[in-house]
């Protein structure tokens, strides 16, 4: 069965997270994105634990409102590497915490600090049976790769335990699989979400292939044994991200990595540091010049949050707007779930909403978006060619589907 998968959130007990983030309101959220399988987040904090426990149906089963949950945390070393582990059950999670706390505080933040590094964490990982790989990899500031120049530095003996990697909002497929070394591994792509709103809970998720939908069945997919595997990454336009193209953190001025190392990584304009971005990053670390896909790589779809292209394509300044809740409600409603919408509905089954959120959502589907590179924690944009938000023109794409009725409709018809 394929199921869509959000195996990175935190709970309301990691800093700077939403007090909303507790599992019946995740699983509420998580239902109507149209997400089945959602991470717990943070489960070796002991308040949070406690929860997790009230919600649990055994030691291996959550599930709340027919929202099926996995045990998983995010752990940070004394490199500033950030490490996700998913775990098999509660005991083993209980296991963990007790292990945890020997190298750090795992009671004031739910994604704790140790005093160890990548390799001792997962050795951990591997003597209670958890899954374990770097968070959001590519990040410039608490990543594998802004420690570390490659999987063998950061994990050492260890390397060959390691089984996804996490591309996080900063990277796509592209991106990592011009990195030689990552080929053998799973892609996974994650919210990382503080809050349950509709634009940041499974922004980014994973499609999987499992034999049923319990970490044994999601260990199958990720090790893609006996068949089973990911089928599909979804996440952002890595362009998106607050640290894509190297640049000045205070006045947010670009720079190319050259002009960078000139000016030695400070800004002319203000003086304040260049931070390195992203994409010049991938480029120092690999070894081909293009990305090579492995045979065992899914497509990887670029969209953004179903709110977030209503907005766009009526002109809104925020999500919150009665315009844009009334279409997101609508389609929802009617379809099921926000990723049904953005994925599979053809458009003239769309035909009750403002044409113009149509041909945004096919603009999207097609990768027609104007992409406007983040940079020194300033994120990205993305802009509506004009010709799509045009309410009384339908789209290129859309007049295809009109005269070939037998062309692809969804994105789900590769």
């Amino acid at each position: 069965m394929k199921i869509n998968a959000d195996l990175h959130l935190h709970s309301k007990y990691s800093m700077a997270c939403s007090d909303r983030m507790e599992l019946p309101t995740m699983a509420s959220e998580a239902s109507k994105k149209g997400i089945n399988l959602v991470a717990t987040g943070d489960c070796i904090h002991p308040k949070w634990l406690e929860h997790i426990k009230e919600a649990a149906l055994d030691d291996e089963t959550i599930r709340v409102n027919n929202t099926d949950f996995i045990l998983t945390t995010e752990i940070e070393d004394k490199f500033r590497v950030h490490h996700l582990l998913i775990l098999p059950s509660i005991s083993k999670a209980e296991e963990l915490a007790l292990e945890m706390e020997k190298h750090g505080d795992i009671r004031t933040d739910g994604r704790p600090t140790v005093r160890i590094g990548g390799c001792e964490i997962a050795s951990i990982a591997k003597d209670i049976g958890a899954l374990i790989g770097p968070c959001h990899a590519f990040t410039p500031w608490t990543s594998m790769y802004a420690a570390h120049d490659s999987l063998q530095s950061c994990y050492g003996d260890m390397t060959g335990y390691i089984s996804f990697v996490e591309l996080g909002l900063s990277a796509d497929s592209d991106y990592a699989d011009r990195i030689s070394e990552l080929h053998r591994l799973t892609f996974l792509t994650n919210s990382d979400a503080h809050s349950p709103m509709v634009n940041k809970l499974a922004r980014e998720f994973t499609q999987l292939e499992v034999p049923e939908v319990t970490f044994e069945g999601v260990e199958k997919a990720i090790l893609r044994k006996e068949g089973y595997g990911p089928t599909l990454n979804v996440g952002f336009y890595p362009q998106e991200g607050k640290y894509n193209e190297s640049a000045c953190i205070k006045c947010f001025t670009h720079y190319t990595m050259q002009e960078a190392v000139q000016l030695k990584w400070k800004c002319s304009k203000c003086r304040g540091q260049i931070k390195k971005g992203v994409r010049d990053r991938v480029n120092e670390l690999a070894d081909l010049d293009e990305p090579h896909h492995p045979d065992h790589r899914p497509p990887y779809i670029h969209l953004a949050p179903l709110s977030e292209v209503i907005m766009m394509a009526l002109g809104h300044a925020s999500i919150n707007t009665k315009g844009v809740q009334s279409a997101w409600n609508s389609l929802v409603e009617r379809f099921g779930s926000e990723v049904k919408v953005l994925l599979e509905i053809p458009a003239e089954r769309m035909d009750f909403v403002d044409r113009k959120i149509v041909n945004a959502i096919l603009a999207f589907r097609n990768e027609e978006v104007i992409i406007h590179p983040g940079g020194g924690g300033q994120y990205g944009w993305l802009e509506l060619p004009a010709k799509i938000k045009d309410d009384s023109t339908p789209s290129k794409t859309e007049k295809k589907s009109m005269d070939k009725k037998d062309k692809q409709k969804s994105l789900f018809e590769f």
